[in-house]
């Protein structure tokens, strides 16, 4: 079977990356591909990788503080350039009005505090790719 919609995974931490790509694997099943980039340039690398391979990065899940281009920065970017998108916000560190700014332009479908609850990120995944992009 071939898979032509992925999840992209964005987060500085190795551990974290394995552990959502495990648990969205084992929540959403195997229509999707899951991809993982540790920071925001390799992130942004590999829409244009993927859609090369006829795949399209429907839902990006990003921490907001990473090192280079922080999340909010990184999702803006991502938004502005592919609007269909869908986005989540996973972070354990998070600054309250730029969370807001980014709900605010668009960027930003849904936000989680780590630790996150595997069940409560698996709906709003199933809700975010379920629902029309905007």
């Amino acid at each position: 079977m071939s898979v032509d919609k992925a999840i992209l995974i964005v987060d500085d931490e190795a551990i974290i990356l394995l552990a959502l790509r495990q648990e969205l694997r084992a929540e959403l099943g195997p229509g999707y591909r899951y991809e993982i980039a540790s920071n925001a340039d390799e992130a942004l690398g590999l829409f244009d990788e993927l859609a090369a391979d006829g795949i399209e990065i429907v839902l990006v899940i990003s921490d907001w503080l990473m090192p280079g281009m922080k999340g909010d920065e990184f999702l803006t970017l991502a938004k502005s350039r592919h609007p269909r998108i869908r986005t989540i916000m996973v972070s354990g560190q998070t600054d309250e009005d730029q969370l807001n700014a980014l709900r605010a332009s668009g960027a930003l479908d849904a936000f989680m505090r780590k630790p996150w609850a595997s069940s409560r990120l698996a709906a709003e995944c199933r809700r975010l790719l379920e629902e029309p992009a905007p």
